[in-house]
């Protein structure tokens, strides 16, 4: 190996250190821990090291959200491949994406944060759509008898994520619900938005 591989090698090995650090402080302390210098120090580097790699702390939120879409898309479009039938897919994804928001709760935290809009996320960010588009392209093959229009196919997805991230947002505050009844209740819920797509 060329010694402009091997530096190229190390600089992407300490920006994928850097943003497994800042992963690991947010597990250990929560979001509002995270700083430049808490990471510094978790990597034994110092501060402005970081700077090389990342303009400040927003910039290493928005490289963690990046990395949780790509992680989302991979186990939507994992999901929905295992099966033929579109109202399985649609629930195999929304189940997809619900076991995401508790496997990686810290990524599902920054990525629909309350500071951040989604809408101009996406414009910002291609990742942040392809969870959106793998779900209205099986919405649409469902309703295409009806000819829905763009706006038609987005409420529907608006209506499927608003229950399932607010069932979702429910369990991260207060986690009192047996697993299996959320189950069923996200279950219950994608069914039944299922249904009304070919009504």
């Amino acid at each position: 190996m060329g010694s402009k591989d091997r530096i190229l090698r190390l600089k992407e090995e300490t920006r994928i250190n850097i943003l497994d650090a800042s992963l690991d402080i947010v597990k250990e302390e929560g979001w509002q821990s995270l700083s430049m210098r808490k990471i510094a120090d978790k990597i034994e580097y110092t501060a402005p090291i970081i700077y090389e790699y990342f303009a400040n702390k927003e910039a290493i939120l928005m490289e963690l959200t990046r990395k949780g879409f790509l992680l989302l898309a991979k186990d939507m479009k994992e999901a929905k491949e295992k099966h033929r039938l579109p109202a399985k897919q649609i629930e195999a994804m929304w189940l997809a994406y619900w076991n995401f928001a508790f496997t990686q709760k810290e990524l599902y935290q920054v990525m629909f944060g309350v500071d951040v809009n989604c809408c101009e996320l996406a414009e910002i960010m291609p990742e942040a759509e392809v969870p959106f588009t793998l779900v209205t392209e099986v919405i649409q093959e469902i309703m295409a008898p009806q000819k829905p229009s763009e706006d038609d196919i987005c409420v529907k997805y608006y209506t499927y994520w608003s229950v399932i991230h607010g069932l979702i947002s429910i369990n991260m505050v207060r986690r009192t619900t047996p697993d299996e009844i959320n189950r069923e209740i996200l279950k219950t819920a994608i069914s039944g938005i299922t249904r009304s797509l070919s009504a």
